[in-house]
């Protein structure tokens, strides 16, 4: 299937900047890069009702929270809510990298958005990123009342590795280890560590993110080969994904991460997780945040919150 033309644009757009790959920056460059690529590529951000700065505690320290309230809705609305994880290889990303996300979301869905600034490597290796994430949805849910969000209806999204950790999220859920969760929003999430899936092979040059750069990002995350076993790094290699909650799982074909994403949403509805499998065949990885030249991006906002809406507000 032919690149979309949007899409192409972009990767022009990135040959005339100049732009080195990924992984040939050291990790405070990479940030900077990934800060400044934003400000071309994001569409304006949404006006909300309110958006608050917040703080929970974690066993790594006090966890940095966004809260964001639709538009049109009152202070004191009690409404479901998305606790939201940015992608970034586990390296990248911060509350304000994903902020145009999250209020898109909030709008679309009428919810509440709590955007997590997990700690990130190498500074923090795994599993510090999954420990923050499960002490802030936790905190998120215990502090309901506080925040005005239903409790009984809230969803764990993210993309990439914020999907990546949503789908670990879910487990912990299904487990007890976490309050129950209504929903699972996975935008091309990573999956499987072991990096061994076909789309690997196929998505090797020419695009921002290649088998190269996820090694990249792996090997910041990781303490070594061993912790790509583990199914908090690995969801799809945990022994049993049933009972999880409900899910949305996005794949892009210009994506090394595409197959293990198919893969995954594939074992959901195979152990009896109702699942929504949305394939764009013709994008690259990470056209979602890039709605101001990717038009498709805004597109799959769209569809992603009208599945989303379906889910926190069930008839």
């Amino acid at each position: 299937m032919p690149l979309d033309p949007d899409a192409e644009t972009l990767l022009a757009m990135m040959r005339a900047a100049g732009r080195p790959p990924m992984e040939t920056l050291t990790p405070d460059e990479a940030r900077k890069a990934f800060a400044a690529g934003r400000a071309v590529t994001q569409p304006d951000p949404q006006d909300v009702a309110d958006v608050r700065d917040l703080s929970c505690p974690g066993p790594h320290g006090a966890i940095a929270l966004r809260a964001y309230r639709p538009i049109g809705t009152k202070a004191d609305e009690v409404l479901p809510a998305l606790v939201y994880y940015h992608g970034g290889g586990w390296l990248l990303g911060d509350l304000d990298s994903h902020d145009v996300a999250c209020r898109h979301y909030a709008n679309a869905v009428k919810c509440r958005v709590v955007s997590v600034d997990y700690r990130m490597a190498p500074e923090f290796k795994f599993p510090a990123a999954v420990d923050d994430c499960a002490a802030a949805t936790g905190w998120v849910i215990a502090q309901s009342d506080a925040l005005g969000i239903d409790r009984r209806h809230v969803a764990v999204g993210g993309d990439s590795a914020g999907g990546n950790l949503a789908a670990v999220m879910a487990l912990m859920a299904r487990d007890g280890d976490l309050p129950p969760l209504a929903f699972q929003l996975l935008v091309y999430p990573v999956t499987d560590l072991g990096m061994t899936h076909e789309s690997y092979g196929r998505v090797t040059e020419g695009v921002p993110l290649t088998a190269k750069t996820m090694d990249w990002f792996i090997d910041h995350y990781l303490h070594g080969p061993r912790d790509r076993a583990d199914w908090r790094a690995s969801p799809l290699r945990a022994a049993d994904l049933s009972g999880v909650a409900p899910a949305l799982v996005l794949t892009a074909s210009y994506d090394p991460l595409c197959d293990e994403g198919v893969a995954y949403a594939e074992r959901l509805e195979r152990e009896g997780v109702r699942v929504v499998h949305l394939h764009f065949s013709d994008q690259l990885h990470g056209f979602v945040g890039q709605g101001r030249i990717i038009r498709a991006g805004g597109m799959a906002l769209d569809m992603m919150a009208a599945a989303l809406k379906k889910a926190l507000w069930p008839a």
